[in-house]
């Protein structure tokens, strides 16, 4: 034996050894396991690896890799915030996401955003929280989206933080139904402290002579507004207050969101050929112009005039065009009334609010059924670009039953 230990450090002292952490060199590899089985022959063949951090971060890479479906960026960034030398513990907590019916996708999602989960205990920690939301009338499918929007959700506390600001909605909401839809909009919502935020601004608007109703609206569909400091919140709204609006409509609360980023709305509809004039009224019309995205404006502007060939001015004066979905409306509408035009049997310069504004029933109504017997492919181009709308929305969700 001390002949064999001899001859192995005779080797590893005549060839130098140089190695990265990630890919050792094929001699480090055979001297170490050559003095280890040696040194200790009752060991068990997963200890013959040499414990070091390199190595046991390689086994956490490989785990965020393999079984997380991690990229090899994001499983080496989630490497440096959790470390793990065993799979024991993360494919608990992988099996419980199974098991409560989230997709692969939505998994990877979580891990990506929240590694240290995968350390948590599955059953104490995890699972009563999301007991938590099923039993306030969330669907699996509901607390999915909830986590996977905000995985933080599962790290904080469910006595001291995720009941008392959900208690916190449901007392002004007046239903379990009506908070789920908030948190499924807005899952960070709860690791706000809605007392010093929320409570202040409520009082705000209710001051100002907003009815309740239009409070609760903007709870379910502008939440993000109530989390601005309440002097600056108060400040938006006497803002708001001078411009003219009255406090009893929705446009009034509304606007109070819009408020914020306003000049940088007004540069982009100015580069659209907006006067002032044209902003302010399409303002009034509809204070939403200045909630949209700039990406979305631009998308939108950009093919209602270059791919429709319509005026700029024309979309000013209509302004609830800029909220329709590109994707779920104004393009499948579009092919048909394309195929309309190409055959004769509309006019160029067709009515674009009754294209766009009309119901679903109104728009086959006038654009479709009278002409199935021309146009008979009309009813299924139009299926066909909704059902790929609707599989894009699936695809970016990761549901998984795409």
């Amino acid at each position: 034996m001390k002949m064999m230990l001899r001859k192995a450090l005779m080797l590893q002292v005549r060839f130098p050894l140089t190695f990265t952490a990630s890919s050792p060199a094929p001699q480090f590899q055979s001297l170490h396991h050559l003095l280890h089985h040696h040194l200790y022959p009752f060991s068990s063949s997963s200890s013959t690896s040499i414990s070091t951090s390199e190595e046991s971060n390689s086994f956490t890479v490989s785990y965020l890799l393999n079984s997380c479906g991690l990229s090899q960026k994001n499983a080496f960034s989630a490497s440096k915030h959790v470390h793990f030398e065993t799979p024991e513990k993360p494919n608990s907590v992988l099996a419980l996401f199974n098991n409560q019916g989230f997709s692969k996708t939505q998994i990877s999602k979580i891990v990506k955003t929240e590694p240290e989960l995968l350390l948590y205990d599955p059953d104490k920690t995890l699972l009563p929280k999301l007991r938590f939301f099923y039993s306030r009338g969330a669907s699996l499918s509901d607390v999915a989206k909830i986590v996977v929007s905000c995985p933080t959700v599962l790290k904080r506390s469910l006595e001291n933080q995720i009941i008392p600001s959900f208690n916190f909605l449901k007392d002004f909401l007046e239903s379990d139904e009506k908070t789920i839809a908030v948190v499924k909009g807005f899952s960070r919502i709860i690791l706000f402290d809605l007392r010093t935020y929320m409570a202040s601004n409520i009082k705000a608007l209710q001051e100002f002579g907003v009815p309740k109703s239009n409070i609760a609206g903007c709870l379910l569909n502008l939440t993000s507004m109530f989390m601005v400091r309440p002097n600056l919140f108060r400040k938006n709204l006497e803002e708001v207050k001078k411009m003219g609006l009255n406090p009893s409509l929705m446009n009034f609360v509304v606007a109070v969101k819009a408020i914020r980023g306003w000049e940088r709305k007004i540069d982009l509809y100015k580069r659209w050929g907006w006067s002032e004039e044209d902003i302010r009224l399409a303002f009034v019309k509809s204070p939403w112009i200045m909630i949209y995205s700039e990406d979305k404006i631009m998308e939108k502007m950009d093919f209602f005039v270059n791919e429709m060939g319509r005026d700029s001015s024309l979309i000013a004066h209509r302004p609830i065009l800029l909220g329709f979905s590109l994707e779920k409306r104004i393009i499948p509408r579009h092919s048909v009334a394309q195929v309309l035009l190409s055959k004769g049997l509309i006019n160029e310069d067709f009515s674009l609010g009754i294209l766009f504004e009309s119901s679903e029933m109104k728009f086959l109504q006038k654009f479709v059924y009278p002409y199935k017997d021309v146009a008979p492919q009309l009813f299924k181009l139009y299926q066909e670009k909704l059902n790929l709308s609707k599989k894009q929305d699936c695809l970016q969700e990761g549901s998984g039953n795409c």
